[in-house]
């Protein structure tokens, strides 16, 4: 069974926010704001939560853009948004250290592998559907080292 989870990624102008994973799985890696669903969450009410959790930021302008499995690799599918406008300031919490980062100074190297395939299609202003196979299937926590085998990426009009 795929478990669905999400993603949100903020952009102003030329530049996004990441955070700075401090704990759980993916610890030590920048990546958007998100998690897994609570039980009786549409996949829209949990990115919307969990942005808020992690960033102080609550969404106003959003849209989904990506989705993206990890078959074989990690049980989960990604529901990726992009959120242009927001309420809020940007601040720490336990789990996450935001950071603004410039579209051509972005630390690929501390982050997932998948990300440099993808981010640019994203940030772009694309829709993707994508899959990702990593060569390390025990990989539990997500902080291990782990290289693309294959993957598949297609642009699209529609994640519906």
């Amino acid at each position: 069974m795929v478990n669905n989870v999400t993603n949100f990624l903020f952009i102003k102008g030329n530049n996004v926010l990441l955070g700075m994973k401090k704990r759980g799985f993916g610890k030590d890696k920048y990546n958007g704001f998100g998690g897994k669903l609570q039980v009786g969450e549409s996949i829209e009410q949990a990115a919307l939560r969990e942005a808020k959790e992690e960033s102080g930021l609550t969404p106003l302008v959003y849209e989904k853009r990506a989705i993206i499995d990890f078959p074989d690799s990690y049980p989960f599918r990604m529901n990726l948004y992009v959120c242009t406008k927001w309420d809020g300031e940007a601040i720490e919490t336990e789990e996450m250290r935001p950071q603004w980062f410039s579209f051509d100074q972005i630390p690929y190297d501390q982050m997932w592998e998948d990300d440099r395939y993808w981010l640019s299609h994203i940030l772009s202003g694309k829709k993707i559907k994508a899959s990702f196979i990593f060569e390390n299937n025990l990989d539990h926590d997500g902080t291990g080292i782990n290289k693309i085998v294959d993957f598949k990426l297609e642009e699209v009009d529609t994640l519906e």
